[in-house]
């Protein structure tokens, strides 16, 4: 059904031109609608209903859920899910206009290109060749916001009036790829407040950077025990890792430094429990709060990412596999496929463009890719949906 769209290049081409840019800086972070409304246009003329919902808790971004549902059924079908929102750009690492798709040596640049609004072009081409009153399970489309920095689409997903596909696929560059599993994600910063006083005399005061010391010596040895204890061989790091990526303390040599704070990032493995893993933080610090009462706060730098995992026996992936010719991998980075899954729905990671290409100065996707992903959407829709 083709109802007079724009061709797949001009699709893609409107998609590029609109600024959709998620960024915890005010200064870059734009609203995400524009892109949505063109969706819901495309959408409603394919004969989609369309559902959007401004998000709670980040004003101006809105979700959009379309679906087409033979029978009224709500149950059942296919999830196809993205977000609209892309990171921040470098104008001075750019060769060419982020939101302008520029065809040079066999690719489309532009800023989304790969991730992932592009996504969002696959699917309506792919539509255009599916007879949608023929499909006898439903297929809805998910378009999220604010990916790039809280996941906040995806968190309020229960805006939407209850649904529950059978299999839900993310549309994230994988080279079409299927991504059966990732790891989750948070981020701490330890405090730590001690007293100022003369360096001449450090009894005189309590230093923050000998507390932080102690800190690190004790998160290193948690992080060998959790390398030991937690393994899951999919990974190519197949531990939960602790990264140490930021510390700060002090303002000069000779002052006793009253506060410093460091920043660790966490990737648990798919099934461990977040609580729990904050809960093991704290119990290794335990004995230095003893000593230092109060010194130490453990601050959440942003909402946890779960990790995801689709089981190996799941009819869904294996079709995925069928399809691309492809066995399922695992990755190490984060997307929305862990609050996806909530829906009760087996879930993975499957789009065009390469990952390679995400948040890089001229992003890109090849020619050579497209019309083999568009034919595995096509198929994905038919083998699921009809």
């Amino acid at each position: 059904m083709s109802a007079n769209l724009p061709s797949f290049f001009q699709l893609y081409q409107r998609l590029i031109s609109i600024p959709s840019v998620s960024c915890l800086d005010p200064s870059w972070d734009t609203s995400n609608k524009p892109v949505i409304d063109q969706l819901a246009e495309w959408l409603e003329s394919l004969g989609f209903s369309v559902e959007v919902k401004a998000l709670l808790t980040s004003p101006g971004k809105y979700n959009l859920l379309a679906r087409y549902q033979p029978h009224n059924e709500r149950q059942g079908g296919l999830l196809l899910s993205g977000h609209t929102d892309t990171v921040p750009w470098d104008e001075g690492r750019w060769q060419f206009d982020p939101f302008k798709l520029t065809e040079k040596d066999n690719r489309w640049y532009g800023l989304g290109s790969a991730d992932m609004k592009g996504f969002f072009a696959f699917v309506i081409e792919a539509l255009k060749s599916v007879d949608i009153n023929a499909l006898k399970k439903p297929l809805t489309i998910l378009a999220t916001a604010d990916e790039e920095t809280t996941m906040a689409g995806a968190r309020e997903l229960n805006a939407f009036t209850a649904f529950k596909p059978d299999f839900a696929v993310i549309g994230e560059p994988t080279s079409m790829a299927p991504i059966k599993m990732h790891k989750g994600h948070l981020t701490n910063a330890v405090k730590v407040i001690g007293k100022s006083g003369h360096s001449s005399n450090p009894a005189a005061g309590v230093n923050a950077i000998d507390i932080i010391h102690e800190v690190i010596g004790e998160l290193k040895t948690l992080r060998q025990h959790l390398q030991q204890r937690y393994q899951q061989p999919s990974f190519e790091v197949p531990y939960p890792t602790m990264n140490f990526g930021h510390i700060h303390g002090g303002d000069a040599a000779n002052r006793i430094c009253a506060c410093c704070e460091l920043h660790i990032d966490l990737r648990p493995l798919p099934g461990m429990d977040l609580a729990e893993f904050s809960g093991l933080i704290q119990q290794q610090l335990g004995g230095i709060q003893q000593r230092y009462p109060g010194a130490i706060e453990i601050i959440d730098m942003h909402p946890p990412i779960p990790g995801f995992a689709c089981p190996d026996q799941s009819p869904w992936l294996q079709l995925a596999e069928a399809l691309s010719g492809e066995t399922a991998a695992a990755v190490n980075y984060c997307t929305e496929a862990p609050f996806v899954q909530q829906l009760g729905c087996d879930t993975i990671v499957m789009g065009p463009g390469s990952i390679a290409q995400a948040h890089q100065p001229n992003e890109f996707i090849t020619l050579a890719e497209i019309d083999p992903a568009q034919q595995q959407i096509r198929e994905l829709i038919r083998r699921v949906c009809e």
